[in-house]
């Protein structure tokens, strides 16, 4: 199965609070966190993996 993760988006003003990533299989090994933005704000820097 492809990776999936949750991220949330920390700017103040973003209503966003979550969001699902859904990778493919070819997603290459040194993809980041730090590749995304966010859907809504568009920021780079607010977004954190949700860890379980």
């Amino acid at each position: 199965m492809p990776p999936t993760e949750e991220i949330v988006c920390t700017a103040e003003d973003c209503f966003l609070d979550l969001f699902e990533n859904h990778y493919t299989y070819d997603v290459p090994d040194e993809f980041d966190i730090t590749e995304l933005s966010c859907p809504v704000c568009g920021g780079t820097d607010c977004l954190e993996r949700v860890e379980l």
